[in-house]
């Protein structure tokens, strides 16, 4: 067995792969992606978020599982491992997940609310997301601080009991049902949504090549930073979760299949996630570029136009994004989960699992407390108004995605490169072949990619995201 460390492995390599797709496939996709598609201009946006993907996407995947699987270990461990002086990199990537769980779950909570309405609303024509104002529903729900925190806490315990389960009993069972079942329901969802009277101008914004966003080097360079972020997020690069992941792989593996197909699999959930809503939102006159609420309020307007057929897609929808959302909060707790037992194994204690996923819950709880308490920004505390001035951003939910996403996932990115490029070339190389054909056949792209294209385009992306959230 490979784990000599306690922590669990895979039963299967269909298993890893859904469990690092349900990772990957979450709020960024679902969530963050249309929106941002449509701040950028749709289009434009959409390749350059794909040629991301290519160049630096999946190498740096393809290094994480490898990174995971060579030294058994998360990624404060790993990074000792392999170099000591860079053992920094793993504990900034470490943090990354403690971050974006401080307000995934709050997101999590208002889908579990609309999931729940949502069924509500098959047996009752007169339930809220039937009649109610869509803006209005939204509003009053992140407003009413008591009941979201409720709704929070309620989706933050079911992730924690997953985790209870352990990697093949929790993670790796749950996402072999769930990740299966959001592609089917998306697709039905984007056949539907494709097939509403006027849809083809959503999709004309999605596919049609139009670069005036490009017209000028700020726009250019604004879109990059954006489709950046959004690529790390979105493929959960440089969380420590798909080190972590990697970690519990079985040696015989292919890797360089499987950060293929985790790579793929992910942006093709996100542009279809994209046709899901983008079409129903222009076929129904709304804005595009709506921002975060764009799931929420846009979509509960398109699902009341529909009709009757509307409450039978919109309770596939919220289960679909239930799922999604669920999958990557497992994820990302298990990324810092994963940091701890490997301290405790270090010192010579047992891997309580259980013990160590309740110590984080509790961290958790309190990252999203002060997320739904702030309101989205609406709340006048003086408390929450002085913790988000200390960042400069406008509410809570920025201040952990600016540090997060803004911050440390394109920079610990930029230094893996850095590292496994320039420091100690040809390391993972060895692990590569390890696995499957026993040759690693994109070594001529990869070592160029991450010695010299990765580093370059994340060097522009931690620089624009920086000028993005501290530089108007």
């Amino acid at each position: 067995m490979q784990q000599e460390n306690q922590k669990g492995q895979f039963n299967s390599n269909f298993g890893f792969l859904m469990a690092a797709l349900g990772s990957a496939v979450g709020l960024g996709n679902l969530w963050s992606f249309p929106y941002k598609l449509g701040v950028g201009g749709g289009f434009a946006f959409l390749l350059i978020y794909a040629v991301l993907a290519v160049i630096v996407g999946y190498p740096l995947m393809l290094s994480e599982i490898a990174i995971g699987r060579k030294t058994g270990k998360a990624a404060i461990e790993a990074y000792k491992e392999i170099k000591r002086p860079f053992m920094f990199n793993g504990i900034l990537q470490t943090i990354v997940p403690w971050l974006l769980i401080c307000f995934y779950c709050t997101f999590g909570g208002f889908i579990t609310k609309y999931l729940v309405e949502s069924i509500t609303a098959i047996f009752s024509k007169d339930a809220v997301l039937n009649t109610g104002d869509p803006g209005a529903l939204f509003g009053g729900m992140i407003s009413s601080t008591g009941s979201a925190v409720a709704w929070m806490t309620g989706f933050l315990l079911l992730t924690m009991v997953i985790i209870f389960g352990g990697v093949s009993g929790g993670i790796e069972k749950f996402c072999k049902v769930a990740m299966p079942a959001l592609f089917v329901m998306l697709v039905v969802v984007v056949i539907r949504s494709c097939t509403l009277p006027g849809a083809g101008a959503g999709l004309e914004f999605l596919f049609k090549p139009n670069l005036e966003s490009w017209s000028t080097a700020k726009g250019f360079f604004d879109i990059l930073g954006s489709a950046g972020g959004q690529m790390f997020f979105s493929l959960s690069l440089c969380s420590g979760c798909i080190i972590a992941y990697g970690s519990y792989l079985s040696k015989k593996e292919n890797l360089e299949s499987n950060a293929a197909i985790i790579t793929i699999g992910d942006s093709l959930v996100a542009v279809l996630a994209g046709m899901a809503i983008m079409p129903a939102v222009f076929a129904n006159g709304l804005e595009p570029g709506a921002g975060p609420g764009l799931l929420f309020i846009s979509m509960t307007a398109v699902f009341q136009a529909m009709g009757t057929i509307g409450k039978v897609f919109q309770l596939l929808f919220w289960l679909l994004v239930f799922f999604a959302a669920l999958s990557s909060s497992i994820g990302m707790m298990e990324a810092g989960i994963s940091a701890i037992l490997d301290s405790r194994i270090k010192k010579g204690k047992a891997a309580n699992r259980i013990q160590v996923s309740v110590i984080m819950t509790i961290f958790a709880w309190i990252g999203n407390f002060l997320t739904t308490a702030d309101q989205l920004g609406g709340s006048k505390n003086a408390a929450l108004v002085g913790f988000r001035n200390l960042f400069g951003q406008p509410d809570v939910l920025d201040v952990w995605d600016c540090l997060a996403e803004g911050i440390l996932m394109p920079l610990t990115g930029l230094i893996m490169a850095i590292l496994l490029g320039w420091f100690v070339p040809h390391y993972v190389d060895d692990e590569i072949a390890n696995g499957g054909t026993r040759k690693f056949k994109s070594q001529g792209f990869y070592n160029f990619c991450i010695k010299w294209v990765g580093p370059i385009f994340m060097a522009m992306i931690v620089y624009n995201q920086i000028s993005s959230f501290w530089g108007k």
